[in-house]
């Protein structure tokens, strides 16, 4: 049966009709431009956007003749699809047999709060992350905090970013953290959905996960791979990030959890869509459940309709491109205890970011965002010498000495939503009054420093893009140390 929202897919691919593109951000209103100038539309104009706002207005609303799972469907499903996973799923660390498994001769029992503590750090690492790159993560941090109260024992400064750095999306680490403190100290791990998503840090994914997997509550799982299963078992072709598909999406994937084992069959049901319904590739001729898929047997009515149409393509929004000027700013101090080095004592100024926004409470070298435009070497190191003069009271040629600054390259650090090109520089100083300088004002400063050795600094738990800006300016000094022509001594006569 083909459902109205399949309807408008077929009329679009013949022609009859334009499929508008589907925006993730607030679309432009009516009378405004987008520049924010109101204009008046004319004739031709509002005709073609009603034209336009009907039919997205029909499309959208085509989630509205879904039909549920019917019961002999839903039973077929589930038992193909846990078939299936019992015998291709992968081998993963935070796999383990769930509570209550086992035959019944020989009963597999497990701490169902081990559990769901082992299952909490593997999908909250998973969020944004492939599972190669987790695996490594994972496994050391089990090592390290084997349990719940281990962890909740833990500094985020000093043990945690550091565990996590190169993950990224660090504001995970910290809710993780937080949410273990608070658990341990109520002295239970919550076993219900419901009852988890009062812990800071876990939403409903989160919450289905631990609570199907660790606990066995009948409760469904929704990440990007059950969208993609979800929407093409149904050929749902309305905008995956609108309400009410995400909302028909959750109720459909509750339809099919099986009761008997629900952890399970999320899992299944998640390991289909990173394995065979892949977004690109799907290898539909091994799909367990590919005669219940209503996007494949669309797409074989149909050689314009492809598999791979759902869920429907979502434009992203631009990405901001932003500019900043970065200075490490390495501090040299005479000591007389250091031989090397020219008797010379060097730390590194880093400023803790604000504890909200992107790369939440983590440190860097001091930076400053500037405009494109103003990125030449001289508006650079003006910005950056009225930042410290600011911040940290060191006015370049007045109460520090320059030993070197150097440019030390470009480079360009991708966000989610932001193109980050930063331009970094070596800045060498010498204080007058030493490092006491620093910390003589360190209690009417705005932000939050410190001084570190490199030592300190090759273990601190820095975010990728700060560890790539120090490692270029290792790089630097080593060429540097190595172009420096050599003194030849002069033949005696």
């Amino acid at each position: 049966m083909i459902t109205l929202s399949s309807f408008f897919h077929l009329l679009h691919l013949a022609g009859r009709i334009p499929l508008p593109t589907l925006k993730s951000s607030e679309p432009i209103k009516a009378n405004q431009s987008s520049t924010g100038n109101k204009m008046q539309p004319t004739r031709r104009s509002m005709a073609a956007q009603k034209r336009r706002k009907s039919t997205a207005v029909a499309i959208l609303n085509a989630t509205d003749d879904i039909e549920d799972f019917s019961k002999s469907e839903t039973l077929a499903i589930r038992s193909s699809l846990l078939r299936w996973y019992d015998e291709n799923s992968r081998d993963l660390p935070w796999r383990t047999p769930a509570a209550g498994a086992g035959s019944l001769l020989t009963p597999v029992k497990v701490d169902e709060e081990q559990r769901a503590y082992v299952v909490w750090v593997s999908e909250v690492m998973l969020q944004q992350t492939r599972v190669p790159t987790v695996m490594g993560y994972f496994n050391r941090w089990m090592e390290k905090w084997p349990t719940i109260r281990d962890l909740s024992s833990a500094s985020l400064e000093v043990e945690v970013n550091e565990m996590w750095a190169g993950l990224g999306y660090y504001r995970r680490a910290r809710f993780l953290l937080e949410g273990a403190k608070s658990i341990v100290d109520e002295g239970k791990f919550p076993r219900s959905a419901s009852e988890l998503l009062c812990v800071k840090g876990i939403g409903d994914y989160t919450a289905g996960a631990i609570a199907s997997i660790a606990f066995n509550e009948v409760v469904p799982v929704v990440d990007g791979n059950v969208v993609r299963v979800i929407t093409r078992l149904r050929a749902i072709s309305a905008n995956p990030k609108e309400a009410g598909t995400v909302k028909l999406i959750w109720k459909l994937t509750r339809q099919l959890v099986d009761p008997s084992r629900p952890g399970d069959f999320n899992q299944a049901l998640m390991e289909l869509g990173a394995t065979l319904c892949s977004s690109t590739n799907p290898a539909c001729s091994k799909c367990p459940v590919s005669d219940h898929c209503q996007a494949f047997l669309l797409s074989k009515k149909s050689q314009k309709l492809k598999v791979t149409d759902y869920p429907t393509k979502v434009a992203k929004n631009k990405q901001r491109h932003d500019f900043a000027a970065v200075s490490v700013v390495e501090i040299a101090e005479f000591d007389e205890q250091i031989l090397n080095d020219n008797g010379l004592k060097h730390v590194f100024l880093l400023v803790k970011r604000p504890e909200n926004g992107l790369l939440a409470g983590l440190w860097e070298f001091p930076s400053v965002i500037m405009d494109e435009g103003s990125m030449n070497q001289c508006m650079r190191r003006k910005e950056i010498d009225k930042y410290l003069k600011k911040s940290f009271k060191l006015d370049v040629g007045e109460n520090c000495k320059v030993m070197l600054r150097q440019d030390v390259g470009e480079y360009v650090h991708v966000f989610s939503h932001i193109r980050l090109q930063m331009y970094v520089e070596l800045l060498v100083l010498t204080l007058k009054e030493g490092l006491t300088q620093l910390n003589s004002d360190e209690d009417r400063s705005e932000i939050t420093w410190k001084c570190v050795d490199g030592s300190s600094i090759r273990k601190m738990g820095l975010s990728s893009g700060v560890r790539k800006v120090y490692n270029m300016t290792q790089d630097f000094k080593e060429q540097r140390v190595f172009q420096k022509p050599r003194k030849v001594p002069r033949k005696r006569r």
